[in-house]
């Protein structure tokens, strides 16, 4: 079930449950067009897609689930429906956000849009630039336009050869951005980010999209991990310093921390409503620390710290796709995904569709009681 079918016409793909993002990209970008995919082209696209989607194109077109148009699923009485704008229309409006507590999808549909090629990838900035860095990105990051995405990462990079030698050994930042337009106005936009400090490596260009997955470099191997997030009201000076103290430089953290700036379309309502939560977070912090190697007790602590410092600047609201592991499949946490009348409505759906909580494998939403 890893199958695609592209529409060049109707702008339009079709997937099946188990393909993953760089196929897709591929047969998109032969019609110059392309998927709203996330920062990593080889997670599955339909999950992603559910659970909202936030990539290197959202603050443009917003949200992967906005653009949906029709959805295949077999629920617990175990018929194939399908969830349009037509039809079904409650199971449309709670599977795009609520995933999969209401049926096994099988297939979806969504809209394309017309990018071939993208200014993008990352400035690396030294362990003492970081400070200087970032506290200009704060103020610079609020007069951008919704064509340009951002977002940094701190972390000791390891000394091993699949890292770039200017990087190998050391502390740095990698601050991601992408631009939607000419390489000339990327160019300009970017251009003060790279006169506040001299960087390690500068890997931003003009890219054909089928690269995009190189501006964030994620890496495509499993791990086992421990993660946390939620998203932050704004970014100010106290803010930055807290983030600084926590896992900056000479912090020994265990547990490293990815910012994505917010805003544009993923704060406005589509023209389809969804599930997905709309909030005026300025930034989604994502913290992360690796297990298995004799330091959980000091990657869950890292994960505490991160949570209480930065409790003046939490939103309250998390985001799905970033919601791993037992601890974060519990309904108290899930429910913090949504608004309180959205979680209502999806409650009201699920007890509709699979009252018995068949689907409860998941970031559940438990039926009504009884």
């Amino acid at each position: 079930m890893d199958g695609h079918r592209v529409d060049p016409g109707r702008r339009t793909v079709r997937l099946e449950a188990g393909v993953l993002w760089r196929e897709v990209i591929r047969s998109a970008a032969r019609h110059g067009l392309a998927p709203l995919n996330g920062s990593a082209p080889f997670v599955g696209a339909v999950s992603y897609t559910l659970g909202g989607g936030i990539g290197v194109l959202s603050r443009r077109y917003g949200y992967a689930a906005d653009h949906v148009r029709s959805i295949e699923v077999v629920t617990a009485d175990g018929e194939l429906r399908t969830a349009s704008e037509a039809e079904n229309t409650d199971l449309f409006w709670a599977l795009r956000g609520g995933k999969g507590n209401f049926g096994v999808v099988t297939s979806l549909e969504m809209e394309l849009v017309e990018v071939s090629r993208i200014y993008g990838g990352g400035l690396f900035f030294p362990a003492e630039s970081i400070r200087e860095v970032l506290h200009f990105y704060r103020t610079w990051v609020t007069g951008v336009p919704d064509e340009l995405s951002s977002s940094f990462l701190m972390m000791p990079w390891p000394d091993l050869p699949e890292v770039p030698q200017e990087l190998r050994g050391r502390f740095a930042m990698h601050l991601r951005l992408s631009h939607l337009g000419s390489p000339q106005d990327g160019a300009r936009l970017v251009e003060p980010l790279r006169r506040i400090a001299t960087p390690l490596l500068d890997t931003v260009t003009d890219l054909p999209y089928t690269e995009v997955g190189t501006i964030h470099n994620d890496p495509p191997t499993p791990g086992s991990y421990h993660i946390d997030n939620f998203q932050l009201t704004h970014l100010d000076h106290d803010a930055v310093e807290a983030i600084l103290a926590l896992v900056g430089p000479g912090s020994n953290s265990a547990v490293g921390i990815e910012i994505r700036h917010l805003g544009g379309a993923l704060a406005r309502p589509p023209r389809l409503p969804n599930a997905v939560a709309r909030t005026t977070a300025q930034f989604q912090l994502y913290s992360a620390g690796v297990l298995g190697i004799g330091a959980d007790e000091a990657v869950h602590a890292g994960h505490d710290r991160v949570v209480q410092a930065l409790a003046p600047w939490n939103s309250g609201t998390r985001t799905l796709n970033f919601m791993a592991g037992v601890a974060h499949t519990d309904p108290q946490d899930v429910r913090q995904a949504f608004t309180p009348q959205a979680y209502e409505r999806l409650v009201a759906v699920k007890t509709a569709h699979d009252p018995g909580n068949m689907f409860r494998f998941n970031h559940n939403i438990p039926p009504a009681a009884g």
